[in-house]
């Protein structure tokens, strides 16, 4: 594909169900009759196979599912389910989901990981553009049929927006006032929003299968930041990974201190792992959370250390905490104008946590694993 001319409408494909992304002329529109335009038009948008890895997910799955097909696509439509083991009531849920609409499939996914989930939903996928959704994100109103709009306009691999992060209690509400702001997540367009254009990732993800068979599929080694990594090697074969505002998604934020902690250890340990394996991928941004892990660490350090007797100099260290605490308190005042009190009253905490696990989990790294890489398939791109 040629990135930097895009011409999507005479662009050959070679995926089912994605050669129609060619947009029926204005002219042609206007000289049919409306219920021929409507034949017309469901035959000229491409299939869409939107694939969910779920796992623990009884609390969101109707509602994520429903979202999807809620969405009144014009062309064929289909919604994969890679159902892991749960330890809640997710099996049946999806099964009873299956049931009511057939347009719902069900796929196995022993390993209960999300890139083998990906991967399960790839190789039963029917049509040749893929939707990644999770099954605690709620898809906005067109959403489909604006991310094909864009990939037909941009000649992208893959097209994504915004991680839209709403809360339903005053804890979820700082979470996901923090997952918006540049002091919680950084900067990434998809967190704060920003100007349509390429990107180096996006959230989730609306792809050409084409290009997903060709690389290999999802890194079945990359536990999490798997989209991360996926959207890297487009970059490198030559494709474009492109943002818009247009599109959004709803995420469901982690509902306590603990399950928050636990992702963002996870996603740190993850994210160092990104780095070993592509080491010019490191930037300051992804060394703020473990530096200040360790001066908040070294600091407290020397201040016990001054306390039980040595050099008083070192009861300086404390600043390094102190100042930390400082922080978070006045950026969580300014984070959170216009939440409720509790939930202003959480964002300090929310914001420490969400810093000092992922500074941890970078510092300590991801538990090394076999190289199970990829799918099967035609090249995993490495």
């Amino acid at each position: 594909m040629d990135t930097a001319s895009p011409n999507p409408s005479t662009e050959p494909s070679s995926a089912a169900g994605s050669a129609d992304l060619h947009r029926p002329d204005r002219g042609d529109r206007d000289v049919a009759d409306r219920s021929a335009e409507a034949g017309t038009a469901e035959q000229a948008w491409p299939g869409v196979s939107v694939i969910m890895p779920v796992r623990d997910e009884e609390r969101h799955l109707a509602d994520a599912v429903a979202g999807v097909l809620a969405q009144r696509y014009p062309g064929e439509l289909e919604v994969i389910l890679a159902v892991g083991p749960s330890v809640d009531r997710t099996a049946e849920v999806a099964a009873e989901l299956a049931g009511a609409d057939p347009r719902i499939r069900l796929v196995d996914n022993p390993a209960g990981k999300t890139p083998a989930g990906l991967n399960a939903g790839l190789d039963a996928a029917r049509h040749g553009i893929v939707v990644r959704v999770d099954g605690h994100g709620i898809l906005s109103p067109g959403y489909i049929h604006r991310a094909v709009e864009v990939l037909r306009e941009t000649g992208a691999a893959n097209v994504g927006g915004i991680m839209h992060a709403e809360g339903t209690t005053d804890f979820e509400r700082a979470v996901a006032r923090a997952y918006c702001s540049k002091l919680g997540l950084g900067g990434g367009r998809f967190h704060v929003g920003g100007p349509a254009g390429p990107a180096d990732t996006v959230y989730l993800g609306v792809f050409r299968k084409e290009v997903l068979d060709r690389l290999g599929g999802f890194d079945e080694h990359f536990v999490r930041a798997q989209d991360w990594e996926l959207n890297y090697r487009i970059r490198g074969a030559g494709e474009r990974v492109w943002f818009t505002p247009d599109l959004k998604v709803t995420y469901r934020p982690r509902p306590n201190l603990k399950t928050l902690a636990r992702q963002f250890l996870r996603t740190g340990q993850w994210r160092r792992e990104v780095v070993r394996t592509y080491p010019e991928t490191a930037s300051l941004r992804y060394l703020a959370a473990p530096a200040v892990v360790v001066a908040v660490v070294l600091g407290s350090a020397a201040g016990v250390a001054a306390a039980a007797g040595a050099p008083g100099w070192l009861a300086l260290g404390w600043l390094a905490p102190a100042g930390y605490g400082a922080g978070v308190v006045l950026g969580g005042l300014a984070v959170g104008r216009g939440l409720p009190a509790r939930a202003q009253a959480w964002l300090p905490t929310v914001l420490a946590t969400i810093h000092m696990s992922w500074g941890v989990g970078f510092l300590t790294g991801a538990r090394r694993q076999g190289r199970s890489t990829s799918r099967s398939g035609p090249g995993s791109g490495r």
